[in-house]
């Protein structure tokens, strides 16, 4: 299950125990960091933690920043210096070398507005979605907190925002859904000057496993964990089946032909050909082709069967284009030396992984320059 996720399941286990609650969130981050803006964790009022804001650094001190703005019941704005070496309280020595600002939303359950209600439309919807986090660089200044969720039809947010503020919020949440990538925005207005982190939130990848044996149980069971939204489907009840495939799988019985009757295809669903039937296989391959939304086709078995597939489909005058060439990975997965289900389940996910990121999956250690990519830190100004 995703991080997101798991904290609004626990927030709405504190809800109902009327349990005080927390929300933290890293909301910019200058230079480098264990996590990214965006990173989360929920902090009760007994001190209990859900979700992370670093490796383990901060969190200590964020416990008790967090209480105290619990006690306070307003929200508060930190910054976490982990360049400084001196610097013993958040464990430093870290090699981290970033300027961290975390934002402490303290949650009010009467409040059908407050930053876990809104983000639990994230966690409902297959859609990508702006969250616009609105804070004050100026530490004495009111913090406005998680203000604003939207995708391109719907629009959920706190009530009372300033006129201003909201239309500046929906212009750049606009702009973060056609870019594709979160921003930071200085939002000037006539009356106040606010700093915010718009986060683009995407939809979890969409795994299709195409044959329900032994081993698509496992590598189902590996992609629930890494948060992914997973479907198996077969042609065999036997196999196919909620009793083998146990959580939020999703599992479908049907002939190869009728695969894509009950499958939704956009640009995060991946497919994995894994029946350990030629012939199935060859005509769910046929019914993808083509299919440009798809960015991954992965077919479990040795390259002799591939080839065999290809050419079987050209002597039926099925033409493959190099686009579908491109993204089909036969055999599927990365060269780590697998042999069990588990190592090949690994290797079919990480080959997905950095296919979907857009990554040649070479060791860290042979990079020259930071692990993560460079994000454009600075907030763009825009005047209302």
């Amino acid at each position: 299950m995703r991080e997101l996720n798991v904290i609004i399941s626990k927030y709405l286990h504190l809800k109902s125990q009327d349990i005080g609650s927390i929300m933290a969130t890293v909301v910019h981050v200058e230079g480098s960091s264990y996590r990214r803006a965006g990173a989360r964790m929920l902090v009760d009022e007994y001190g209990n933690i859900t979700g992370a804001i670093s490796g383990g650094c901060l969190e200590g001190d964020a416990l008790r920043k967090a209480l105290f703005a619990l006690d306070r019941q307003e929200n508060k704005l930190v910054t976490y210096d982990t360049s400084d070496e001196d610097d013993a309280v958040i464990g430093a020595q870290l090699g981290c070398n970033g300027i961290i600002q975390v934002l402490f939303e303290p949650l009010d359950y009467t409040d059908k507005y407050n930053p876990c209600e809104l983000l639990q439309t994230v966690v409902k919807n297959d859609t990508a979605q702006a969250i616009s986090i609105v804070f004050d660089l100026e530490k004495r200044n009111k913090q406005l907190g998680t203000v604003l969720i939207t995708d391109k039809v719907h629009v959920h947010k706190k009530i009372n925002l300033p006129p201003e503020l909201e239309a500046a919020l929906l212009f750049q949440s606009k702009k973060v859904l056609e870019q594709d990538k979160s921003c930071f925005v200085e939002i000037e207005t006539q009356s106040s000057k606010q700093h915010v982190f718009m986060e683009l939130h995407q939809p979890p990848v969409h795994l299709i496993l195409v044959g329900a044996g032994n081993d698509a149980q496992l590598l189902a069971q590996q992609a629930d964990l890494l948060g992914w939204k997973v479907t198996v489907t077969d042609g065999r009840p036997t196999h196919a089946n909620k009793q083998r495939f146990l959580g939020a799988c999703q599992v479908i019985v049907a002939k190869p032909e009728e695969t894509l009757e009950n499958i939704k295809i956009d640009k995060h669903t991946c497919f994995v050909l894994m029946s350990h039937n030629y012939n199935y296989d060859l005509s769910v391959l046929k019914l993808l082709l083509g299919k440009q939304q798809i960015p991954y086709i992965g077919i479990l078995g040795p390259l002799k069967k591939y080839n065999q597939m290809l050419n079987e489909l050209a002597g039926q005058g099925v033409e493959v284009s190099k686009d579908d060439l491109n993204k089909i990975h036969a055999p599927v997965g990365l060269e780590i030396g697998a042999e069990t289900p588990a190592e090949i389940g690994l290797s079919v996910l990480a080959e997905i992984q950095s296919v979907l990121t857009n990554k040649n999956a070479r060791p860290l250690k042979q990079k020259s320059e930071p692990i993560h990519d460079k994000i454009a830190n600075y907030f763009q100004k825009l005047s209302i």
